[in-house]
């Protein structure tokens, strides 16, 4: 399969992405149930509308390995490759903040923020950028670490909330089924 999607040619359709591929962060099982609870009180709260994510689905982007028509497994295989290069210990992570993104008409995530206690996940972060990139991959630049609790109309300013930490102790190469709400969890790894 190829790498990306190609151009198709004039008068042919380019082929619709159906996959997504990233590395992600999930919390582990007790700090997403808080999550979920803080993201139940703040949208009552607040006057939200938009339904909560799931609380199984809670995450963090690390990076986008892209869109494609179907599983590439020549990706799948780069993404492996970095993530089994990646040398971490755990780590703590500290969100402390919620506040929205304003750069979606109507649908405007509202996510869960950090200050100081998200420097050890941007340094991780980075990290696993310099494995994609041996691995042939383009990582993502620039890096906004939050947590997508819900997509409201609103946008709402930031606020402090009472700290969310957690113990980082591992990251999944994750598919996901675009339009469907569902992550297949591809490969793990451990972290220390």
């Amino acid at each position: 399969m190829p790498d990306t999607l190609q151009l198709g040619l004039p008068g042919l359709e380019s082929p619709t992405p159906t996959d997504r591929l990233m590395f992600l962060l999930y919390p582990d099982r007790r700090t997403a149930e808080r999550i979920a609870l803080e993201a139940a009180r703040l949208k009552r709260a607040s006057g939200l509308a938009g339904p909560l994510l799931q609380t199984d689905r809670l995450h963090i982007t690390l990076h986008h390995l892209g869109d494609y028509a179907g599983l590439p497994n020549d990706i799948v295989s780069k993404g492996r490759f970095a993530g089994d290069a990646v040398e971490a210990g755990a780590f703590e992570v500290v969100f402390d903040r919620a506040a929205s993104f304003a750069n979606r008409s109507g649908n405007n995530p509202f996510t869960l923020q950090g200050g100081e206690g998200i420097q050890p996940l941007i340094a991780f972060q980075k990290a696993l950028g310099e494995k994609m990139a041996g691995a042939a991959l383009r990582p993502d630049r620039s890096f906004t670490p939050h947590i997508t609790l819900l997509y409201d109309r609103q946008v709402l300013p930031e606020q402090a909330i009472t700290p969310i930490r957690w113990t980082v102790s591992r990251f999944a190469l994750v598919q996901s089924k675009l339009g469907r709400t569902q992550h297949i969890v591809l490969r793990e790894w451990d972290l220390g």
